[in-house]
This record gives structure tokens, C-alpha cells and sequence, in this order.
């Protein structure tokens, strides 16, 4: 099996597991998957691993359990953005997934409202 199929039904898993959450969808972006909810971007798959969106009200529940940032190189420069990798028993647990998903989600909403009113 291709590393591209590996990545497709990782996808495919995902989704279904965030489907409580309303009509959850993957869009192929940046060589990856973003994962959106009402159009808003609330994670990311990247070499068939997950991450969430984080705020400064969420960062710290990914920080205190060692989760990683998302980070890319560009030019030499490393950067990191505010999704997290998403916990194991995440992806093991709808109940987890949903609860982590919903937080991650809730992030995005607030993200979204900040730039509304800039």
C-alpha cells in the first residue's frame, strides 16, 4: 500500500471519528489535509499525523501532556503555528477525540472572532 493510501484513510478515519461534531470535512492543502467545520480551518494532517488547533486558552493542555507543535521549514527558517499534535487516546476514543476536537474547534471560533473585530 502506497504512503498516499496510508494518508487517505487516515483522513477517512479522522473524519468519521469527528463526525458527532457536525458535518466535519478534510480539504487537501499545503501537501497535507486541513479539517474544517462551518469553514472554519480547526486541524491539520501532516504525514498522517493529526494536530489541533490551539489559543492561549488551549495551548497549555497540549504543552503540560509534551505534545508537539506543528512546525515546517521555509528558507532555512523553522516555524512553528499554534496546532498541536493531538493525544493518542485521541485517536483511539471518539468520546477523547470529540472532547479535544470540540476544544479545538471552540479555538478556531475565537481566532476567527479576533480577526472580525480587527
Amino acid at each position: 500500500m502506497s504512503i498516499r493510501n496510508n494518508e487517505s484513510e487516515f483522513v477517512t478515519y479522522v473524519i468519521d471519528s469527528m463526525q458527532p461534531l457536525g458535518c466535519v470535512h478534510a480539504k487537501r492543502m499545503f501537501g497535507g489535509h486541513g479539517i474544517f467545520l462551518q469553514g472554519l480551518m480547526f486541524g491539520l494532517i501532516a504525514d498522517s499525523v493529526l494536530y489541533l488547533k490551539a489559543d492561549k486558552d488551549l495551548e497549555n493542555d497540549f504543552i503540560v501532556r509534551r505534545l508537539e507543535a506543528f512546525q515546517y521549514q521555509k528558507k532555512n527558517k523553522l516555524f512553528k503555528i499554534s496546532y498541536y499534535q493531538v493525544p493518542e487516546e485521541a485517536l483511539e476514543n471518539d468520546d477523547v477525540m470529540f472532547e479535544w476536537a470540540t476544544k479545538s474547534y471552540q479555538a478556531a471560533i475565537r481566532a476567527a472572532d479576533k480577526k472580525r473585530v480587527k
